[in-house]
């Protein structure tokens, strides 16, 4: 017999029918919240469903996940309700004539993760009170600038015509659950000293947050720069500035300072001669 939801009162269940209330409004951005007590991976939940012909605007969560994936197929784990992990279905490649939305080239795709960054970052500062910032490109970081670490992840696959994007958020996760990492240390809100680990008012923040900057980058035609997107992310991206080692899907490496993140959402990087590369995908290493 599973064990109750309520038997850790550090990590109290969410209610299915609250977030619906709160979110699913009529003329809202989302039309269903899709909350499972556990499932293998909520990003492979919501490319069925985007792949049966469900609309945009679905919202797939579990309390656990116990087969989810990162970056290059690392997993990711974490116990049960002790942060939150979701997905989210896009159709960016579909023209809304009701909201006025045009179709968005594929090229700008690139976007929504960095997208559902920005919106994360606003809800964790907001809600929880912590320090945070974005690690080109799909981490959330937490904690002093000298010694961060990594509080959640993000993932984008495509599905046929639609987008998904994952969520892995830690909050209430003790030092003993957290995984090895061989890049920066793994974190989660409480950890960081968050004023609040209520994952409620985080999902709702969150969510609010990923349909307000939708909204905006697809009225501009997925261009970030115009929807204000792009100043957000360079803004509160911790690895500008830095130097780092970009390791690349292909293999081999590239090292110098990240100068900037591009129109395109490519991290820029100055190497040891004096040029200028673009890298589009990869994981980069803050070098210290």
């Amino acid at each position: 017999m599973p064990a109750s939801p309520y038997t850790d009162l550090d990590r109290p269940p969410l209610s299915s029918r609250g977030l619906q209330r709160a979110l699913v409004t009529p003329g809202g951005f989302w039309t269903g919240i899709d909350l499972r007590p556990e499932t293998g991976s909520t990003n492979a939940d919501a490319t069925a469903a985007a792949l049966r012909g469900e609309p945009e605007g679905l919202v797939v969560v579990a309390e656990q996940q116990t087969a989810g994936r990162g970056r290059r197929d690392r997993q990711w784990t974490s116990p049960p309700r002790a942060g939150l992990t979701l997905s989210v279905l896009l159709r960016p490649g579909r023209a809304d004539d009701e909201k006025e939305w045009p179709v968005v080239p594929v090229g700008a795709y690139g976007w929504l993760s960095l997208l559902v960054g920005v919106a994360l970052l606003e809800a964790v500062r907001r809600v929880a009170e912590v320090e945070a910032t974005l690690k080109w490109p799909n981490d959330l970081l937490v904690g002093p600038a000298d010694r961060p670490g990594k509080a959640a992840g993000i993932l984008a696959e495509v599905a046929g015509d639609a987008v998904v994007v994952g969520i892995g958020l830690n909050v209430t996760t003790r030092a003993e659950e957290l995984p090895a990492t061989t890049g920066l240390p793994a974190t989660s809100l409480k950890l960081a000293g968050a004023a609040t680990t209520d994952r409620d008012p985080l999902l709702r923040a969150l969510l609010r947050g990923i349909a307000g900057w939708y909204a905006g980058w697809r009225e501009a035609g997925g261009d970030a720069e115009m929807s204000g997107l792009l100043a957000a992310y360079r803004r509160d991206c911790a690895t500008i500035g830095r130097p780092v080692r970009a390791l690349l899907p292909g293999g081999g490496e590239v090292t110098g300072e990240a100068t900037s993140v591009d129109v395109d959402g490519q991290l820029v990087i100055r190497t040891a001669d004096g040029a200028d590369l673009r890298v589009s995908a990869g994981d980069v290493v803050h070098v210290r």
